[in-house]
């Protein structure tokens, strides 16, 4: 198959591509290393070898304006309707590059340090037992609603210091759904304006939130983020929702993405409540269907993948739903569902600078609520076929009837 057919057969905003882009990652393997995509203007990159190291490379960023103004690289200053996000986003984490990346990084990753996301272990566990044994007590339900969202919400909120009377907590989830419809492919005006609306208040409870713990410090998050003179406030606000927004997103999907892949496939017997054996299974369910579909990076320097020369200015898309599914690094087995999966190098949590600091934490509640369901609803079984959200890059369902 040449590349222009391969490349076509890419369609983040088909349906039923977004239900199965598998296929049509296999196409863009076969056909090389690096494929212009000309409706998102970017190169899509699909194999593991490319994903991982050009995670890696400091010849690609997530932004470019710490060394390039807009005109300079060639590209358009973002739209001045749109500024709240862009000021919300370009502040946070992951969106940093250089010095104030390294300076954040640091700052932050003491709250996801092993010994930090260990002692979270015994809350996260009564969190999941007792959130599936809602559901299993209901006979079922959408496991969503009732497990896969709270869990993950409640823990970072706690971390935090989001306390549980505030009316704004039940918008965490729905504010992160707005702001995250902005990293799929050429979003509508709508989204755009959808995500403003949520940086804005989002932004404005976090600033009234910090206000208080200002004036009386917790034991959390916030509280030692207004600690630390060298942040500033928008620094300390961008870096609260990234970790709200990113604390959960990944989770609830692969959760009630993982349910559906055990269950479709008639294996949901065949995983063991064991942590160990656990652990194997949740990693390999992070592989084999990818909650996060494609990362994004800027051509800061010129790159060459297979002959073909990537200019700087040039925008890249990291397939890490190929990357997962590759032959070369996975072998022939690369698309079946391996629960016993020992070599599993995924990307499924990025790689290089920006390499996912909650990762820890999100196989701490994964592996907890896994757990739960297995030992509490042994039987669990689809009430109905699942709706999936319209997004391919974060990819996720509307919900997951379940019966116990």
């Amino acid at each position: 198959m040449d590349a222009a057919t391969a490349a076509a057969a890419f369609d983040p905003w088909s349906p039923e591509f977004v239900a199965d882009p598998y296929p049509a990652y296999a196409r863009l393997r076969a056909a090389g290393r690096a494929h212009w995509y000309g409706p998102t203007r970017q190169w899509l990159v699909p194999y593991h070898a490319d994903v991982s190291a050009l995670l890696r490379d400091r010849r690609l960023g997530r932004t470019y304006t710490h060394r390039f103004g807009h005109e300079e690289f060639g590209r358009e200053a973002p739209d001045p309707r749109h500024e709240p996000f862009h000021t919300l986003n370009d502040h946070g984490l992951l969106d940093l590059e250089g010095a104030d990346h390294t300076r954040i990084r640091r700052l932050v990753s003491k709250a996801f340090t092993p010994r930090t996301v260990e002692r979270l272990a015994p809350r996260v566990r009564e969190l999941a037992a007792g959130l599936v044994g809602g559901l299993v007590a209901e006979g079922g339900g959408d496991l969503q609603a009732a497990v896969a969202e709270p869990l993950p919400v409640a823990v970072i909120a706690a971390m935090l210091g989001v306390p549980e009377e505030d009316e704004e907590r039940a918008m965490l989830r729905p504010w992160s759904a707005a702001i995250c419809g902005m990293f799929e492919p050429d979003p509508s005006e709508e989204t755009a304006r959808r995500a403003v609306r949520a940086s804005v208040e989002f932004s404005g409870y976090l600033r009234e939130l910090i206000a208080r713990r200002r004036a009386d410090p917790g034991d959390d998050l916030i509280s030692a983020l207004i600690g630390v003179e060298e942040l500033t406030e928008q620094e300390r606000i961008s870096t609260c929702v990234l970790l709200l927004n990113a604390g959960h997103e990944a989770t609830v999907n692969t959760t009630v993405g993982g349910v559906w892949t055990l269950l479709r496939h008639g294996r949901w017997d065949a995983v063991s409540p064991e942590p160990e054996e656990l652990s194997t299974a949740v990693d390999e369910l992070l592989r084999y269907d990818t909650p996060l579909q494609m990362f994004e990076r800027w051509v800061l320097d010129d790159i060459e993948l297979g002959g073909t020369v990537i200019p700087r200015g040039s925008e890249v898309a990291l397939l890490f739903g190929s990357a997962n599914r590759d032959p070369d690094r996975f072998g022939p087995t690369a698309d079946l569902l391996d629960l016993t999966r020992a070599d599993n190098p995924h990307v499924t949590f990025g790689a290089g600078i920006h390499y996912c600091l909650g990762a820890p934490l999100a196989r701490l509640e994964l592996t907890a609520v896994f757990a739960e369901l297995l030992r509490q609803a042994p039987g669990l079984r689809l009430a109905a076929d699942p709706v999936r959200k319209p997004g391919y890059v974060i990819r996720g369902f509307e919900s997951l009837l379940v019966e116990v």
